[in-house]
């Protein structure tokens, strides 16, 4: 087919497009020629998927059975009046046979001849009718008696060459594995890479279990404010903006944990929300400036009852997405069968040190992380110098799922003081594979210690600490209502599916996570 090079000038100019793009671009102007819309607009009612195809066909009866289904064209053997090619759909690959006579009978032979042949792409989404049946070689193929086209690609895919080795096994050539490229173009990435969206499928189901292991206790799921006047609920640097009506600064909140407690003031025995957060922070394969929490507050609980209830609803989890408690990620098998190992704060620094730091104060706990090579800085306070204690060497070797109790009050403005063990709180944080999965309390309801925790947060940001928590007013006022014995608990949605999909790196479960500005060409820029 020769290209209409005048016909594109104009865009060729504009978009610096390939030749492959020229061409694409070219066959969507002479199917509309031919009076086919490229881009139709009617229903396009399917039947059956490639999978319930597979699924449902009897090999031995070899049924001839009549189906409808649409997907995108993966590749093509044609083989002068008849072809074979590849459809794909959501649930995964299918054959196809194409018949010149079956697809384009009498004397009008452009559907297949000039249409499929000729104007069709890798990539093009078409869709068919006609009956599944089996190959001489045994592959379930469906026998195509009608052919539409529904969606002209005008970027050819990634060239991606899959074949089976003798062992049954699948060898990829010249992958889309890029990681800047997949993460910035996922639709091309969940394309070419089937194995992909398996990920988010058992992040869906890992959201899906824990609602409805919340909701099947009475616990009512509930929205609180995205934008938010004061940034509480958590220590962290928010980002900013500016409501112009109201004229006031707002926050894109980094906690929902205040206004889920006013609920429980308010009345209600559990709520709990899964919940888009943000902070303004740096970034790596563990944190991204936006992510999903879910977090939950029961009335009449405390840390240790919460404990429990996160064994329980995290080994519900492995069980609804692997059929076992044990999963692997990276190296390590981890298993989430209960009951889980319990460390203090300060017995987990002395076991991985043999340094006790339980009793020292803010010059001692200096010098101990000195000692262990750990930097510090003037503006942290006792409670950042415990954390990045913790954080270097004890947090990284605790793989199997761990509770670590009994924090600093220093570390914890808004739990409750420990009831035995004075300076400390009653807290936990679940750690797995290294990193925190979970942070849990027995939440503080005395507002006149809330409120001294948050005058003691302005000191540390009079400091220089930029995550200090800020002073709500409001949430004091709630909590001088009176706010019942309350558990509560957070759980980091993005983590706990890194570790049960074993992904390396946050931005393999989250779907379009933030990127650097993409390098634009000189010659666009000009």
């Amino acid at each position: 087919m020769q290209l209409d090079f005048n016909a594109t000038l104009l865009v060729e100019n504009r978009m610096q497009l390939s030749e492959q793009e020229l061409r694409r671009r070219h066959e969507r102007e002479e199917l509309e020629k031919m009076g086919i819309n490229p881009y139709p607009s009617e229903t396009f009612d399917i039947t059956a998927t490639a999978k319930e195809i597979k699924e449902n066909f009897d090999k031995e009866k070899n049924n001839y059975q009549e189906v409808t289904l649409a997907g995108r064209l993966m590749s093509r053997r044609i083989m002068g009046k008849a072809s074979f090619a590849e459809l794909m759909d959501s649930t995964g690959r299918i054959q196809i046979y194409v018949s010149r006579d079956d697809i384009a009978p009498g004397e009008n032979k452009d559907l297949y001849n000039t249409v499929f042949k000729k104007m069709l792409d890798i990539g093009d989404f078409i869709g068919i009718k006609g009956y599944a049946f089996i190959t001489q070689v045994g592959e379930i193929s469906v026998h195509v008696t009608e052919l539409k086209v529904l969606t002209k690609s005008l970027r050819p895919l990634p060239v991606v060459k899959r074949e089976v080795d003798e062992n049954g096994n699948e060898i990829v050539h010249d992958g889309f594995t890029d990681p800047e490229l997949r993460y910035r173009q996922r639709y091309v990435d969940l394309i070419v890479n089937p194995h992909v969206r398996e990920t988010f499928k058992k992040r869906t189901q890992l959201v899906s279990t824990m609602r409805n292991f919340l909701s099947d206790k009475g616990y009512l799921e509930v929205e609180t404010p995205i934008l938010q006047p004061i940034h509480g609920g958590a220590a962290a640097r928010p980002f900013k903006t500016h409501h112009n009506t109201l004229d006031m600064t707002l926050y894109l909140r980094i906690a929902n944990e205040l206004y889920l407690k006013r609920l429980i003031v308010g009345g209600f025995d559990g709520v709990f929300e899964f919940a888009k957060d943000f902070r303004n922070e740096g970034m790596s394969r563990f944190h991204n400036p936006e992510f999903t929490v879910m977090e939950l507050y029961v009335t009449y609980k405390d840390y240790n009852w919460m404990m429990d209830l996160v064994e329980e609803m995290v080994e519900k989890v492995a069980l609804a997405l692997h059929g076992k408690t044990e999963v692997q990620v990276g190296d390590n098998v981890i298993n989430f069968a209960r009951p889980w190992k319990r460390y203090t704060m300060y017995e987990a620094i002395e076991h991985f040190t043999k340094i006790d730091i339980s009793n020292m104060e803010e010059p001692e706990l200096r010098q101990a992380a000195q000692q262990l090579g750990i930097h510090v800085d003037p503006t942290m306070g006792k409670a950042k110098i415990i954390d990045e204690i913790f954080g270097e060497t004890a947090e990284p070797y605790l793989i199997q799922p761990t509770f670590i109790t009994d924090y600093p009050v220093e570390m914890s403005p808004l739990a409750k003081k420990h009831r035995s063990k004075p300076g400390l709180v009653e807290r936990f944080e679940a750690i797995c594979n290294g990193k925190e999965i979970c942070n849990a309390f027995s939440e503080l309801n005395d507002p006149v210690d809330q409120r001294a925790r948050f005058e003691e947060q302005l000191e540390l940001a009079k400091r220089g600490d930029v995550e200090a928590m800020a002073l709500d007013e409001d949430f004091l006022r709630a909590l001088e209502y009176g706010m019942p014995p309350t558990a509560g608990l957070g759980v980091g949605i993005d983590r706990l599916s890194m570790i049960m999909t074993n992904s390396n790196s946050i931005q393999d479960v989250l779907f379009f996570p933030q990127m650097k500005p993409e390098k634009q060409d000189k010659k666009d820029e000009e």
